[in-house]
């Protein structure tokens, strides 16, 4: 696999956490078309979750996304009790928003510090952050194990961990040179993710920001993983799908990471004032 298309991933899903920074976890409808925000650029956070937070810095999801790249970037592999350890090192001293899927892990750790399996979150966004295992993956198994893993220590569920291998296969692809709508549709999906699947793939081209409050713009998987279907299928540019992703409200930088990820290992360009933009990037 091509050094640079990895890059790209990685640097495209930290980018699309930087965009929706600025409208994330805004829920109501008149509260989002009402927002002071350019919605050509990044913008500081509007909702209160990011005290703390600039125009340009991630939310806690790419944060913690920017300890695994820095970690399989040192260390050259990735192995989760060693990685775990690194993990609860960098929670000691941080100051973001801590939510409940990292307070469940710390509280299991502390029981027992060798666990692997942390909290039993379905959250969608512990997906987004996966980019960086392809910098140490081998092959499609060894990736697809290694996501698994890294899921497991903090969103231990079946859902998340079913949607995980889902977007990691598609996102594997892509990056060998898969166009992305047939990746998509080419994937096997879980039982458990079928009926979603479906629903997701007839959504192509509608209008998004009904499409995804229909489906559901909060944290769960369910919901998450049918706006994110989505939103690859209808938009050929990132700036695009960035804008009509962050417009619909939500958690909307759980779903913009993995659309950034994929898209940026297909090649889509990401526009360069946002990157000039982003910090720690």
């Amino acid at each position: 696999m091509n050094l640079n298309t990895i890059n790209h991933a990685i640097e495209a899903a930290f980018v699309a956490d930087a965009y929706a920074l600025g409208a994330h976890w805004i829920y109501d409808e008149a509260q989002l078309k009402a927002l002071d925000i350019n919605w050509e650029e990044l913008n500081a956070p509007q909702a209160m979750w990011h005290k703390g937070k600039q125009k340009g810095d991630f939310t806690h999801y790419g944060d913690h996304g920017k300890w695994l790249e820095n970690y399989v970037r040192k260390n050259k592999h990735f192995d989760i009790s060693m990685y775990g350890g690194y993990w609860l090192d960098n929670m000691q001293t941080y100051t973001g928003y801590v939510d409940a899927s990292s307070r469940e892990t710390l509280q299991a750790l502390e029981k027992d510090p060798k666990t692997d399996k942390g909290s039993c979150s379905h959250d969608l966004s512990i997906i987004g952050r996966i980019a960086p295992l392809l910098l140490v993956s081998s092959s499609k198994e060894e990736f697809l194990e290694q996501i698994q893993s890294f899921v497991a220590f903090t969103h231990n569920s079946e859902v998340a961990l079913k949607a995980a291998h889902f977007f990691a296969s598609v996102l594997y692809d892509v990056a060998e040179g898969a166009a992305i709508a047939d990746a998509l549709s080419r994937t096997e999906v879980d039982p458990l993710l079928k009926n979603a699947y479906g629903a997701a793939m007839q959504s192509k081209g509608k209008e998004s920001f009904s499409t995804i409050r229909n489906f559901g713009p909060a944290c769960g998987v369910e919901g998450g993983f049918e706006g994110v279907i989505h939103l690859l299928l209808s938009y050929e540019e990132y700036k695009a799908a960035m804008m009509a992703n962050a417009k619909a409200g939500g958690d909307s930088a759980a779903r913009g990471m993995i659309v950034g990820m994929i898209m940026g290992a297909a090649g889509k360009e990401i526009p360069h004032s946002w990157k000039e933009q982003t910090n720690n990037l």
